[in-house]
């Protein structure tokens, strides 16, 4: 298989900042750190074969209002550092037409997405600077509601996507912003699709049907994928790919809520239910599963990769870290995968979608102009 990678979501950025407050000599990425629990560096990404990549510019839910914009601002800026300090590797990257330039001169395309509209502080004026900052994608949601669009992990408050939800996604497709439908609701992921004229997108997501975590895409959501010639880049991430996983995961937040403030009786407590409840196994044929099953339900040409390497501290056996997608490959290839369907899987399908988001953008520009009505919402944008 010589086709590269084009993976949707990776949370290094996230991990730079937690650890080392983007000191990138402290935690140099040009050097192997599987010693230090990352999952992704420059010699694994290389021997994975990555060859484009979009970076999560991701602030949690607990930073929100300005907090929020100025996290996600930093976030934005270790990236372009980042791939600054490491020209002779990484391009940083913005339209379909860049990443294959990046791919002709041996670099990995470097783009930018930000996960969770909460990033934005209900206002289409961030949003536009942050595609100007040359985020390429918004995650409508993370694990909580924002004013204007549901979660999946989190009650319904708007039922899907408020009026001005319905804004951001129209000003989305015009600026050319791919509407990342990971995370939220199905009714959101239903309202968005009402509204856009771009290929529906998922940055790392996996199958509903497969495992019923409601982070997952939904069947009536694939044929809609399918319908508008969009992408499920599904996920590695083990309780989204296996039931068992999980259920062990529920288990344990059961347990973490009886122990708040998590001392030394949750520490007791904690460590004697891992002797009786060990972590169950996830493996590289649980991931090809959810591959099989977008592809079964939406069509091959509608599925990619989105491992989310660094978003966990835990992998499926065999994809413990970014080198290891030849694996998932060996394993779709043993199930019949012909080497056109991995090239679409690894990287056509995500470029395409990339080239259409932008073909819409253009038509939308052309028939608005390039003005847009402010539409904020200063009463739900925290002070």
């Amino acid at each position: 298989m010589s086709e590269l990678i084009f993976d949707g979501h990776n949370d290094l950025a996230w991990q730079l900042r937690l650890r080392v407050r983007y000191d990138f000599d402290a935690l140099d990425i040009a050097t192997d750190q599987s010693a230090s629990g990352l999952h992704t560096d420059l010699p694994r990404l290389r021997a994975g074969g990555v060859g484009a990549q979009y970076w999560s510019v991701f602030v949690p839910c607990d930073l929100a209002g300005h907090d929020a914009v100025s996290a996600t601002l930093e976030q934005v800026d270790a990236v372009r550092r980042l791939v600054a300090r490491h020209p002779e590797h990484l391009a940083l990257a913005t339209t379909a037409d860049e990443v294959e330039r990046a791919r002709s001169e041996g670099r990995i395309a470097s783009l930018l997405g930000a996960e969770g509209g909460h990033s934005i502080n209900c206002s289409l004026g961030t949003l536009r600077m942050l595609y100007e900052l040359e985020v390429r994608y918004l995650t409508l949601t993370h694990t909580r509601n924002t004013p204007w669009a549901d979660s999946a992990t989190d009650e319904a408050s708007v039922g899907g996507l408020s009026p001005f939800g319905h804004e951001v996604v129209r000003e989305m497709n015009r600026l050319g912003m791919l509407v990342d439908l990971s995370h939220v609701a199905p009714a959101t992921m239903h309202a968005a699709l009402d509204t856009s004229l771009a290929p529906a997108f998922f940055s790392h997501s996996s199958a509903r049907a497969v495992c019923d975590h409601p982070r997952n895409v939904p069947d009536d959501v694939l044929t809609r994928v399918r319908d508008s010639d969009g992408v499920v880049m599904v996920t590695f991430v083990p309780w989204f790919v296996n039931t068992e996983c999980r259920d062990w995961m529920v288990a344990e937040q059961r347990l973490r809520d009886t122990y708040p403030d998590e001392g030394p009786d949750w520490e007791a407590a904690h460590a004697k239910w891992l002797r009786a409840n060990p972590w169950p196994a996830c493996t590289v044929a649980d991931v090809a599963d959810h591959v099989e099953h977008v592809r079964e339900v939406a069509g091959v040409d509608h599925v990619g990769l989105g491992g989310d390497f660094d978003g966990c501290e835990t992998m499926p056996d065999g994809l413990a870290d970014v080198s290891a997608y030849p694996a998932l490959l060996a394993e779709l290839a043993d199930r019949g995968w012909s080497e056109a369907e991995l090239a679409r899987l690894a990287w056509h399908n995500a470029l395409r979608v990339l080239r259409e988001t932008e073909s819409v953008a253009a038509a939308v520009r052309r028939e608005r102009g390039p003005s847009v009505a402010t539409i904020d919402e200063p009463d739900t944008a925290a002070d």
